[in-house]
């Protein structure tokens, strides 16, 4: 019988019993069918070897056992240091002035959008940003120039608004 047939009838037969085991063993389906289908994939890995045992099927249901017992005792260390040590801490939003300066980048062209970002908030140099975007260093220059420029008028208070209300 070819490999992939003895697999397949091995699996047919076997995967209702495994799965009933492993449920019964975590008390939670869709882990055991987790832990039965991850257990018959390294099975399949190794089928060569596997259908050779007397008992393959022991082996998948210890494979399949490992591997919930495993994924518990993680989801528990999990349990423990976030109880040991709590939550993270909330990241802040962004302020007004970065929800601003965001909505101004949207409205710029994207290759002078991507070079004022790579040169003043990454921090590379000209040449860098040349190399990255795969331009000439005076392309990059011309679109920092433009981008800037483009930037603070976009940023730049409106003279005629009335701020005083």
């Amino acid at each position: 019988m070819p490999e992939t047939d003895s697999f397949d009838a091995f699996y047919a037969e076997s995967r209702q019993r495994l799965f009933d085991c492993l449920y019964a063993v975590t008390g939670n389906a869709a882990e055991a069918q987790d832990a039965v289908q991850e257990a018959f994939a390294r099975a399949w890995q190794r089928w060569s070897t596997v259908r050779g045992y007397g008992d393959p099927e022991a082996w998948v249901r210890t494979v399949a056992r490992r591997i919930a017992i495993s994924r518990w005792r993680r989801a528990r260390t999990a349990v423990l240091a976030h109880r040991r040590h709590g939550p993270p801490p909330p990241i802040p939003g962004p302020n007004a002035d970065a929800v601003a300066l965001v909505a101004a980048l949207a409205r710029l062209p994207t290759p002078q959008r991507v070079a004022i970002v790579l040169h003043h908030l990454v921090g590379l140099p000209v040449a860098e940003v040349a190399r990255e975007t795969g331009v000439p260093t005076g392309t990059v220059k011309a679109r920092l120039s433009r981008g800037r420029r483009t930037l603070a008028d976009l940023l730049s208070p409106d003279p005629t608004e009335d701020t005083h209300v």
